[in-house]
């Protein structure tokens, strides 16, 4: 739990219980469920909203609070993670090594107080932060989401401003050097993105299956 007090001691029962019953491997204890927090700063919760949206593309987990520092870990859980961050994006981390890992999670609601414990950290700083951490695991975990999605998106610009200048030479319009460089430059960029996205995420599977091997 975090250490401003903003997170209330009886709720680790609550946290622990699932846990106790052999129902979950970790439990995370979300602000958002059943409308709870309601009271949150909105510039806060917008950017939870981001975080969130990130850390789910990044873990395949549908998590309500990803950034929540209340949680409770089953004892066998040591060598599950790799804790290579030290900063606030440890939280994101800690769920896509989770879910990586095929751990049972679930989130239970909890109340935080927002009157004590002040960050010394700028919100919107910390923020971007925590997110340019995530987009860069995202990288080595999701290629499909980091390279291909964008680079399809590209590359479909690149061949629709293509059809158009096609329609305009059709019919006798002249075509300009700079527009024609520009879609030539965004086709190749995001078919070179798509196809990279597709080979990284045909290596990460084959790199998972092999972990998969040795450890059976």
């Amino acid at each position: 739990m975090d250490a401003d007090g903003q997170h209330d001691p009886a709720d680790i029962p609550r946290l622990t219980e699932s846990i106790l019953n052999g129902e979950a491997d970790l439990v995370n204890g979300s602000r958002y469920i059943n409308g709870n927090n309601s009271h949150t700063p909105f510039y806060r919760r917008v950017g939870q909203i981001v975080l969130d949206t990130a850390t789910s593309l990044d873990s395949g987990l549908k998590i309500m609070d990803s950034q929540s520092g209340f949680r409770a870990y089953a004892g066998n859980l040591k060598s599950v993670f790799q804790f290579k961050e030290n900063g606030m994006a440890i939280e994101s981390e800690i769920l896509a090594e989770a879910a990586a890992a095929g751990l049972r999670i679930k989130e239970v609601p909890i109340d935080v107080r927002y009157d004590v414990g002040n960050s010394s950290q700028n919100p919107f700083a910390h923020g971007i932060g925590v997110l340019v951490k995530i987009l860069q695991d995202m990288e080595l975990r999701r290629p499909l989401y980091y390279f291909t999605v964008p680079g399809i998106i590209l590359a479909g610009v690149g061949i629709g401003m293509g059809l158009l200048f096609l329609q305009e030479f059709y019919h006798g319009q002249t075509l300009h050097f700079g527009p024609t460089l520009l879609m030539i430059v965004l086709t190749l960029i995001g078919s070179f993105m798509a196809l990279t996205g597709i080979i990284l995420h045909s290596i990460s599977r084959m790199m998972l299956e092999f972990k998969k091997v040795e450890k059976s």
